[in-house]
């Protein structure tokens, strides 16, 4: 994969919120976030990989504090975000990267409603917690920018993946209802739609639903984690000002709207 260009002021002066951040496409997304002048605030629940990212990103110089959030549980979300001003007194970008996969190669009639209810909890409430806490610290400061990562299988369903597939349709949801809301006050709310991403959240996916999601990608490969990196800071810049509301595709050619 070519290298990519990056804009080393374009988020200076910012501070950008990072959930899922120790791994997977949040890792991603934060190192491009740091090397173009971002200073972070990164969540995620597993502690020890967090630190170990985060000292990987301050011996490079980066302006970085870590918070341990569960964010399904509203009560730690808002904890997260108090604790992030108490630190930078600000949020000008909020990314919500966390999630979790749940059964694959798995049909409807034996898929458990303990399962589908953990998917959604994850995947769709914390959504909806990491976009309602990020709004009320950026109404008032009147700018903001919220990205959550949905997935192609929110657009057209991966048979096997329903609890997954119906929790990303349902991000899609919360991103243009949310986004109509607040159009007028300088925040702008999108999605990122990506195909099957070469990370660690798909190790475990089974080897024939991997093989399908594949083989329905025009160009024929897995996405690279650099890739939506690439994309999410384009769309949590100052410059993308006029798209709100809006799922951007990175799927290869997958997607057909």
């Amino acid at each position: 994969m070519n290298e990519r260009k990056v804009f080393p002021d374009r988020f200076k002066g910012q501070v950008v919120l990072i959930t899922g951040a120790a791994d997977g496409l949040g890792k991603a997304i934060a190192k491009r976030i740091a090397a173009e002048g971002g200073a972070l605030a990164l969540f995620d629940l597993n502690e020890a990989l967090l630190d170990q990212f985060a000292d990987e990103l301050r011996a490079d110089n980066m302006n970085v504090k870590t918070y341990v959030v569960d964010i399904s549980d509203e009560e730690k979300v808002q904890r997260g975000y108090d604790a992030v001003m108490s630190d930078f007194g600000r949020i000008d970008a909020a990314i919500h990267s966390a999630g979790i996969v749940g059964p694959t190669s798995t049909p409807i009639l034996s898929v458990s409603k303990q399962d589908f209810e953990k998917v959604c909890k994850v995947n769709l409430t914390g959504s909806f917690l990491v976009t309602k806490y990020a709004v009320s610290q950026m109404v008032t400061a009147g700018y903001g920018r919220i990205l959550l990562i949905a997935s192609i299988a929110g657009k057209e369903g991966n048979p096997g993946m329903v609890p997954y597939s119906a929790s990303k349709a349902g991000v899609i949801g919360l991103v243009k209802s949310v986004a109509k809301e607040y159009a007028t006050a300088g925040i702008t709310i999108n999605g990122l739609a990506p195909a099957v991403i070469r990370i660690a959240m798909n190790a475990s996916t089974s080897p024939e639903q991997l093989a399908y999601m594949t083989a329905k990608i025009p160009m024929s490969r897995l996405g690279e984690p650099e890739e939506i990196a690439a994309m999410a800071a384009f769309i949590i810049s100052s410059e993308n000002s006029f798209s709100t509301g809006f799922i951007f595709d990175a799927s290869g050619g997958r997607a057909t709207y």
